[in-house]
């Protein structure tokens, strides 16, 4: 309800100053609210994953402390069962290490295998080497013969190598932070004294159940902890600077290195194992014995065995989730620091209310503990002081009673061999206690750097930790010491405490006839995205400045005037269509009209630049189809070297200007006695310090609609990853009708099930254009984007080249090195074919196109997978079978359809299927006699059969299975399985679980889509035309002057036409009003000039005369006022070329340079200090024809309406932030009155101003303002608050400026166009050879199309005219009712089950990287903070005391008003 009354509240004010006061609001063009649902969710997801890091961190501890205390020579088990925990042990030490090289070996072989450095393998070795020595002889020697609060205690000090090391290397970033290291050193030796002095007291006051040499196990244990800390060794080092050459070889085969240290690994504890309990422990090891164990030994065994793994892999994969959610804090550092206290704590609970169950029955005491002992020994135990001695001497006699609780007798046991179990006193355990309390503090202190690390909002895992797993003995401590100290790599703002250095994102859309509502869309997003941004002045948390441009294709006409015999070059209606939306969307998202319009002449056509509502700029690039080549890529072409090669060599080579008559201070710089431009505030100064690699193209087609946010999680990926090179999104096609229901099931399933096959296997082969990132630096390697500007010339190049050129562009990535990744979460919404033609002709295109790109990938796929790291020959075979597959599709579809005919009409197999095959021959056959238009209406025709045949089919299928009572059929386990995994699949996606109802509609229409359409686009090949959006809007136009009456007249046998012209018209006026009234003389009769054509011609005259009128201006006001005299040095100023931008007005570095001012006020007049009687003429810029009717849409803002909307928007934009708001509404209402006043009475609200009205109307503008700034009396920044709101008023007045191209950008373009880009003009004789070379490609493709599933066919239908007996697999019938076997089997061809199992092997896989892939989706999507705009703001005091040149990160040049 508030929302309709605040739209009614504007709708009043536009009524007010309007009679149309309507207008359109795209969807999506309000604000983007905060979302706090999201918010909360985030929240609750952190508190969520550290309550499972902290519970699977408990369990995993515990678990081995029990296993530990169970295999311990001193436990009340048997040898037997102590031999069988201590082997588990062992499996628990090793488990890691099999998963480090499971996962090793499979990048080897689905990335890349690098062989490593034999030097740097070899101290890798060595290293690992001695880490598995101290870890088993720690766990599996030492630990079992201690008490297990000392097992809990004693790992803490694993941490002392790596605390040593920060002292020495001194990795603090603060001075005083080396106290941290310092402390724990000291509390670890601590830990360790006590350790001594506590064995000591154990010894000496005779603590029962103490090993003997209790010390040698201590020195062990702690030598054992040295070699541990070995283990994170790397991490302090990479913190540092030494040895860094090593550390990044290291990092480019780490994998392989892995490899072989994993396998290592496992060998040396197996040896330890087998050496010690073999050869020097006491009791060696009975390999009879593991036979022997009781069924509830081996069960405890194999549950504390599976769930310390579990908990273990849990427990470090929900660490590495909870950093990469940004919950760092209390996500991760929090709850693994607290694993150790909280499992102390835990057990001593247990202990202490578990313990009163553990005492035994009388008898038991009488006859098994007391039953040999005399009076003597009872009297020494009544002066023992102790209250456990009694507890823990009776814990004996419970070893062989079956329903004592094992564990807890265990650990009851083991915590009586503690000083808590001291004869004399209890005071000796507090050394126990205290001990534990150093050790952990001494582990908190050494990784005190985990606390204060910030994460990017997407981050790798190796950027957060050294190894790329975890020790599973040591879960906690190799958690925390195995965080990086120091991340050096490329974040954000929201995720890094030092600058980073800025992106560059420009947006591509190219359209190609696109109609109003879809232009609305792009431009909608676009202003969206300019909004998120915010001015691009000011610094936003996703640090990037961004530029939009759109590519028009085939955008003029030619008119023909046939009387006067000329020609004029207009834009089109699609033009036309396009300044109306941007206009529209403007007006949408700030309620005024566009303020700064530019309209260019270039060599291509011609080019409207727009300056968005926040300061970032949207260009309009107008391409002539006679001057330029048309169609998709071509443009790409086109805006990759403009914005890549073009402005990336223009920022890195500032030109040299000419000296001028009028240097404007603002635009001048002088460095060593040479003048060059003073590059504005806009992308193209900042992309001088920012490299290639930061550098992005967004590619779009004329009707993406997309979010902001969709837009930075895809810079998410380029910007964490190096290796990728693009990055697409979830593509939603958007429309009505049942082809649209078609697409959006292919695509879900398509994105769902393939894609993130291919992002988690290897490298998505396809980007789509119609919303991909690119990296500048992959598309500017070599054979990339040279290469893509090869024109096809022989037949297939026809086909890869042109018919789908984003694929081909992602090949020519993949050939080079370079990654391409999916997003899921990047949602991005486009229209799709709606028209069963237009479907087809669109699939026409793709299907070839598609299989010529992965041919060529796959036969250069030995090359490919020795520069890709993302391609090994696993995913190449994966994709043959895709391949293959594909290529079986019409066969298989054949088949299904045979299977219908089968089950719908019960005739036999073999009739069935050459039923089967007649419709697709048949089809086939008219496809190459037959116009492209009759194919797809007989394609039509079928596949509504077709889809009535499939529908009788599936309840066929399902009628079945209710009359067999069981659906354990090959047809009833695909239907039934494939139905749950896309069911599952769908459920997986909440956001499009709906498209699983668009699920039938694809099923039905199975036989079209892979059987109909494959003929189809096989068949006409040849044809390389675009199929779609195909128009004559475009084309030539004959004005017919004058014609009143213009009619073609169809009889049987005569065809007439009749035309009345104005000549004729007024000639039979005159005559029928001199006989009817002789003595009026002659009516006027010529047509008067429309209002705006002649409005229109007045300031085309204005505009040629300009440079008199505002000599005389200048004349005239030169002693009046400051401000008019900086606008007229701007106006001429305007004139100066700039080299290699296209924004060669002053107004632009306005825009950028609101708060800057380099004048001090006491210089002002250093401004006026040169000769106005010695300017130079101001140049006229020659207008096209095209660029009249173009200029005369923008100069209605000029209205007497428009202007009064405008003025107050663009007042209140100009002070927004600044704390202002009286003032601001205060010169809302004193500007409007003075606008009304100056207007009154003069103009109608639809008359446009004239340029003598609108220097009057901005006088009085300013003097008004002037006066209620002076008013206020404001103490601080009232000059700047004045300039600020001459600035808005100058903008609101502003006319749409005719701008000339720089003499360097034009030379650009027209050598581009001569190299690159020239229209193609192919003779007759070449395009017959083609057209030969295409159909002779075509019948190529044809017949091996039809060979193979011809093959596959007459294999399937000779297994089925021989007869099940002699050939077939037979499998057995379940009855569900009877639940027991039926006599006769079920009998299948071996051809079809062999096809039908690899086809669902092929879905498992997929469905299982879709898992993979869907989990990290959600973590990313999670860390994504929201799409709210937040960008800090510039402290108005350092506004005007210096001008930083490029990034803040690498500015060394800081240039003053002094310096100026």
């Amino acid at each position: 309800m508030e929302e309709l009354k605040q739209r009614r509240q504007k709708r009043e004010g536009r009524h007010r100053d309007t009679w149309d006061p309507f207008q359109l609001n795209p969807i999506g063009a309000e604000k983007e609210k905060k979302r706090t649902c999201f918010r909360i969710l985030q929240s609750l997801v952190a508190v969520i994953v550290g309550l499972l890091v902290l519970v699977s961190g408990v369990v995993s501890k515990g678990s081995l402390l029990v296993l530990i205390t169970l295999s311990s020579p001193k436990s009340l088990r048997s040898k037997v069962e102590q031999q069988l925990y201590t082997l588990l042990l062992m499996c628990i030490l090793l488990m890691p290490n099999l998963l480090m090289f499971l996962k090793s070996l499979w990048k080897c072989l689905f990335k890349n295998y690098v062989a490593p450095n034999p030097k740097t393998l070899g101290i890798m070795c060595v290293i690992e080497s001695l880490v598995a020595v101290g870890t088993a002889m720690l766990v599996l020697i030492v630990m079992p013969k201690l008490d297990i609060l000392t097992n809990l205690c004693i790992p803490g000090g694993i941490c002392i190598l790596s605390t040593v090391f920060q002292i020495a290397f001194r990795l603090q970033t603060r001075r005083w932070m080396i106290i941290y290291p310092i402390s724990s050193l000291i509390l670890v030796l601590s830990g360790y004294a006590l350790l001594v002095i506590d064995y000591y007291v154990r010894d000496s006051t005779f603590v029962p159940g103490q090993m003997e040499n209790s010390y040698v196990y201590v020195g062990i244990a702690i030598f054992a902890s040295l070699l541990v800390s070995l283990n994170w060794w790397e991490n302090p080092f990479q913190a540092s600077t030494n040895i860094q050459e090593m550390l990044k070889d290291l990092d480019s085969f780490r994998d392989s290195v892995y490899l072989f240290t994993s396998l290592l690994r496992i060998a040396v504890t197996l040896g330890v194992y087998f050496l010690y309990f073999c050869l020097i422990a006491d009791t060696p090891i009975d390999w009879n014995a593991y036979t022997q164990a009781s069924k509830g030994a081996v069960e405890i065994g194999l549950g504390l065995f599976f769930l310390q793994a579990f908990c273990s892999a849990a427990c470090h994969w929900f660490g590495v989730v909870a950093c990469k959610i940004h919950a760092v804090r209390y996500g991760f550092a929090l709850p693994v620091s607290l694993i150790g206290p909280v499992t102390i704590l835990l057990g001593i609970t247990l202990f202490l209310t578990q313990a009163e169950h553990l005492f035994p029955p009388a008898e038991i005491i009488t006859v098994g503990v007391f039953s040999d002992t005399d009076n003597s020994t009872q009297n020494i135990s009544q002066k023992i002081a102790t209250p456990f001695w009694q507890f823990c001497y009776e814990l004996e006699g419970l070893q062989n009673v079956n329903t004592t609780p094992v564990i807890m007798l265990e650990i009851s046991y083991s915590i009586c061999r503690t000083s808590l179990n001291n004869p004399y006193d209890m005071w000796p355990f507090s050394m126990l206690m205290l001990e534990g309390v150093c050790m952990w503090l001494g582990l908190v202190s050494c990784t005190y750097y985990v606390w204060k690390i910030k994460v990017q909002r997407i981050e790798r895992t190796s950027q957060l930790f050294v190894r790329r797993l975890y020790e599973s003995a040591f879960i906690d401590l190799s958690m925390l010491l195995n965080t990086k100290m120091k991340v050096i790599r490329t974040a954000n703002k929201e995720s890094s405490d030092i600058e980073v250095e800025n992106c560059v994102i420009y947006l591509c859309a190219t359209m190609w006839h696109e109609t109003y509502d879809e232009m609305l869309k792009i431009l909608t997003s676009m202003f969206r995205l300019d909004r998120y941004r915010g001015d691009p002045k000011e610094e936003h948390k996703d640090v990037f400045d961004f530029e939009c441009h759109i590519y028009v294709d085939d955008a003029f006409m030619i008119e023909k005037d046939e009387e006067k015999g000329t020609e004029k070059r207009l834009v089109n209606s699609y033009v036309s269509d396009l300044v109306n939306v941007v206009m529209e969307v403007y007006r949408v998202f700030t309620n005024k009209e566009p303020d700064e319009v530019s309209i260019i002449e270039t060599p291509y056509g011609g080019r409207l630049v727009f300056v968005m509502p926040e300061g970032n700029m949207l260009y309009v690039h107008l391409k002539d189809k006679a001057l330029i080549r048309n169609k998709k890529r071509w443009s790409q072409i086109m805006y990759l070297y403009y914005l890549l090669g073009w402005k990336g060599y223009y920022v890195k080579n500032p030109q040299k200007i000419t000296r001028q008559n009028n240097p404007c201070r603002a635009s001048l710089i002088s460095l060593d006695s040479e003048t060059y431009l003073l590059p504005s505030y806009d992308n193209d100064s900042k992309r001088k310090h920012i490299s290639d690699d930061n550098t992005y193209i967004m590619a779009l087609d004329g009707d993406t609609d997309f979010q902001p946010g969709a837009l930075i999680l895809l810079v998410d990926r380029l910007r964490m990853y190096d290796n990728v090179g693009a990055a697409c999104g979830r593509i939603h096609p958007t429309g009505m009708g049942p082809m649209v229901w078609y697409q959006k099931f292919e695509y879900a399933v398509g994105h769902w099930l393939q894609k993130t096959a291919e992002h988690v296997f290897g490298s998505v082969l396809c980007s789509p254009g119609c919303f991909s990132l690119f990296r500048g630096s992959a598309l500017m390697d070599d054979n990339v984007l040279k290469r893509y500007t090869t024109k096809a010339t022989r037949a297939s190049e026809y086909v890869q080249y042109d018919q789908g050129e984003d694929r081909w562009l992602c090949t020519l990535l993949l050939q080079q090195g370079w990654r391409v990744e999916y997003n899921a979460a990047s949602d991005a919404y486009t229209n799709s074919p709606q028209e069963f033609k237009e479907f087809y002709n669109q699939r026409r295109r793709w299907g070839p196109s598609t299989l010529a790109n992965t041919l060529d990938l796959l036969h250069s796929g030995r090359d490919t997978v020795k520069r890709n790291t993302s391609i090994s020959m696993l995913y190449i075979l994966y994709q043959m079978f895709t391949v293959a597959s594909s290529i079986l599709g019409p066969a298989s579809v054949t088949l299904m359809v045979a299977g219908a005919f089968q089950f719908v009409f019960k005739i036999s197999g073999t009739l069935s299927i050459i039923i089967a095959v007649i419709p697709p021959t048949v089809y086939m056959i008219i496809c190459f006699v037959a116009k492209p238009n009759f194919q797809i209406t007989i394609a039509a025709i079928l596949s509504v059969i077709y889809a009535f045949l499939m529908t009788a089919s599936f309840f066929s299928i399902i009628g079945d299975m209710v009359i067999q009572q069981t659906f354990i059929t090959p047809t009833g386990l695909f239907l039934v399985s494939g139905a749950i995994l896309y069911m599952v699949t769908a459920i997986l996606h909440p956001q499009e679980t709906s498209l699983i109802l668009y699920g039938l509609m694809y099923f039905i229409c199975i036989p079209s889509g892979y059987l109909l359409l494959t003929i189809y686009s096989l068949v006409n090949m040849h044809i390389v035309s675009w199929g779609t959006r195909e128009t004559s809007k475009g084309k030539e136009q004959k004005k017919q002057v004058g014609v009143v009456c213009n009619r073609d007249c169809k009889m049987c046998c005569w065809d007439v036409k009749i035309q009345v012209t104005q000549e004729t018209e007024n000639l039979l006026l005159q005559q029928i009003q001199n006989s009817v009234n002789p003595n009026t003389p002659a009516a006027k009769t010529e047509p008067d000039e429309p209002l705006a054509q002649s409005t229109q011609k007045e300031q085309s005259t204005l505009d040629k005369n300009k440079r008199n009128l505002d000599n005389q201006e200048m004349s005239h006001k030169k002693d009046e006022s400051k401000e008019n005299l900086n606008k007229d040095n701007k106006e001429k100023d305007t004139d100066s070329e700039r080299s290699g931008s296209s924004k060669s007005c002053e107004k632009k570095v306005d825009q950028f340079n609101d708060d800057t001012d380099f004048d001090d006020d006491d210089d002002d007049d250093d401004d006026y200090d040169f000769d106005y009687n010695n300017l130079e003429p101001k140049e006229v810029v020659p207008e096209s024809d095209w660029v009249e009717p173009v200029k005369r849409e923008f100069l209605k803002k000029l209205t007497y309406a428009n202007l009064k909307r405008n003025l107050q928007e663009q007042i209140r934009y100009t002070l927004r932030n600044k704390n202002q708001e009286d003032l601001c509404e205060e010169l809302v209402l004193i500007l409007t009155d003075t606008l009304n006043e100056e207007l009154k009475d003069k103009v109608g609200p639809e008359d446009v101003l004239t340029e003598t009205q609108l220097e009057e109307l901005q006088y009085a503008l300013n003097e008004a303002a002037r006066r209620i700034v002076k008013a206020n009396r404001i103490e601080n920044g009232a000059q700047r608050l004045e300039r600020r709101v001459k600035r808005g008023i100058e903008r609101t007045l502003v006319a749409p400026q005719v701008e000339k191209l720089s003499e360097d950008e034009t030379d650009f373009w027209n050598k581009l166009l001569e190299r690159y880009l020239k229209p193609i003009q192919d003779d007759k004789a070449h395009l017959e050879e083609v057209t030969r070379e295409l159909k002779s490609l075509r019948n190529k493709a044809v017949f091996l199309y039809f060979i193979v599933n011809v093959l596959w066919v007459v294999a399937t239908f000779f297994l089925q005219a021989i007869g099940g007996d002699v050939l077939s697999i037979e499998i057995p019938k379940y009855d569900p009712i009877n639940k027991t076997l039926l006599p006769e089997p079920m009998k299948v061809e071996p051809l079809s089950l062999m096809f039908l199992l690899s086809f669902a092997v092929l879905l498992i896989v997929q469905f299982l990287a879709m898992l993979y892939h869907r989990v990290y989706t959600l973590i990313h999507v999670v860390s994504y903070r929201g799409t709210e705009k937040n960008y800090k703001e510039k402290d108005e005091e350092d506004e005007d005391d210096a001008l930083i040149l490029g990034n803040p990160i690498e500015n060394t040049l800081v240039i003053t008003g002094d310096d100026l």
